[in-house]
């Protein structure tokens, strides 16, 4: 059975009426967390599409870049994303779902926020609805406001990320300590430490913009503090 048959199945039983907190609680362990994932980001998705009012070209293909979707699995995806879409739930209770699935792996839960942005950002607009569904769905799984802050200066366009926000210290910090955080940041987001705590395979893609803004960051600094 294909993972998209799989989520197809726990999909249709949320539009069947199945209620959210029965599907979700048989997909809490691996590998039905793979499953739970890719519901997440498709189900928050498909609401936070309603928060623009609009689904563009640029967004199908982010989504098709964060799933690398096969042409066979085509039609399965687009059927998640419209049952998902009609579904009466509203995307806070898939939110609060999700959050306590990942309860355990806030990690988790920050690549998935990872996803929503990268999808959101696609088209280059960010529109103020989909702001408040991201700030929303956010402070639902427990990010922080600095975290939520950070985000959206990453992606958001004509927004210069700030390097010390991004690695989680202050520009008081002590270079050494500075260091620290970022070979910290790099060993959390590396593939083989994902793949050790069962991170799914979506996760560790979207991670890798992660890793390429936490290098970047610390070359900033590192090369600031130099000259």
């Amino acid at each position: 059975m294909s993972i998209w048959t799989r989520i197809t199945e726990a999909v249709s039983a949320l539009a069947s009426g199945e209620s959210l907190s029965a599907v979700f609680d048989k997909l809490r362990s691996p590998p039905q967390r793979g499953v739970a994932f890719t519901i997440a980001v498709i189900a928050l998705s498909a609401k936070m599409a309603k928060a623009d009012g609009q689904v563009t070209r640029d967004e199908v293909t982010a989504f098709r870049e964060v799933f690398q979707i096969a042409r066979d699995d085509e039609p399965g995806a687009a059927r998640v994303f419209n049952l998902a879409r009609t579904d009466v739930a509203g995307y806070q209770d898939y939110a609060r779902r999700i959050q306590q699935m990942f309860a355990d792996d806030p990690e988790t839960l920050l690549d998935l926020m990872e996803g929503l942005f990268h999808i959101a950002l696609a088209d280059g607009v960010y529109h103020p609805g989909e702001d408040d569904f991201l700030a929303n769905v956010a402070t639902i799984f427990g990010l922080s406001e600095l975290d939520f802050r950070t985000l959206r200066l990453r992606f958001v366009p004509d927004a210069r990320p700030d390097p010390f926000r991004v690695l989680g210290v202050t520009p008081d910090t002590p270079l050494p300590e500075i260091r620290k955080a970022w070979r910290n940041l790099v060993r959390q987001t590396h593939p083989d430490s994902m793949i050790a705590r069962g991170v799914p395979e979506e996760a560790i893609r979207l991670a890798e913009k992660r890793l390429i803004d936490i290098n970047r960051a610390w070359d900033e600094i590192n090369g600031a503090l130099d000259t």
